[in-house]
């Protein structure tokens, strides 16, 4: 039996704070692609904050159950992982 799919982007930052921080920005009309480049440590920040497709149980449990669970189109988070605090946007889901 096939994996369900997601494709997400995502912003990772080290504080619950800042991630808070972004929150009110996007909240205000700031695109998430934007606020990606210029706050996330993660490498895909260069990309939007854009992880590509991957399937459910790829990625940190607390992640994963955010992607698989939540809101399509919809900032959700911050989501605590060991990596940091991250705000999440799932564009598509797929079984």
């Amino acid at each position: 039996m096939a994996k369900a799919k997601a494709r997400a982007k995502h912003i990772i930052v080290s504080s619950e704070k800042k991630a808070n921080e972004i929150v009110e920005k996007l909240n205000k009309g700031s695109s998430f692609e934007a606020m990606a480049a210029r706050f996330s440590c993660c490498p895909s920040a260069k990309d939007g904050g854009d992880l590509g497709e991957f399937v459910k149980g790829e990625m940190v449990k607390s992640f994963d159950k955010a992607v698989f669970s939540g809101p399509l189109n919809q900032v959700l988070g911050p989501v605590k992982t060991q990596f940091g605090y991250h705000l999440i946007k799932v564009t598509e889901r797929w079984d």
